[in-house]
């Protein structure tokens, strides 16, 4: 059974900074891309970061330049961090764990930030 353990959601300030956590249990973590998506208000889900089995980085749009994504695969973690954010940033932010072959995902946090 697959299990996601995110943290780290809530109100944030206007112009601060967001760390999320999401833990994974039940994959063979080290061989699966992980990583974040966003949903706003609105508007379809993003891609917000991933990092890939092999430690490549794909970052949205939105968020480029001011976000870092990590993983540890001993701990079966990965963490988003952002930037000077907005009230753009305002989303359900989802973890994501995919192979190829089946694609998995957290139940959400929400992150609002407040101006």
């Amino acid at each position: 059974q697959v299990q996601f353990v995110e943290s780290g959601g809530g109100l944030v300030q206007s112009g601060g900074s967001l760390n999320l956590s999401c833990v994974v249990s039940g994959i063979d973590f080290s061989n699966y891309a992980v990583g974040w998506y966003r949903r706003s208000p609105g508007k379809q889900r993003e891609l917000v970061a991933v990092i890939t089995s092999v430690r490549s980085f794909h970052y949205g749009d939105s968020v480029k330049g001011r976000c870092t994504v990590s993983r540890d695969n001993l701990e079966h973690e990965v963490k988003l961090q952002i930037h000077s954010l907005t009230s753009d940033d305002t989303a359900v932010y989802y973890c994501d764990a995919e192979s190829g072959y089946t694609d998995y995902w957290g139940q959400g946090t929400q992150v609002t930030v407040s101006s």
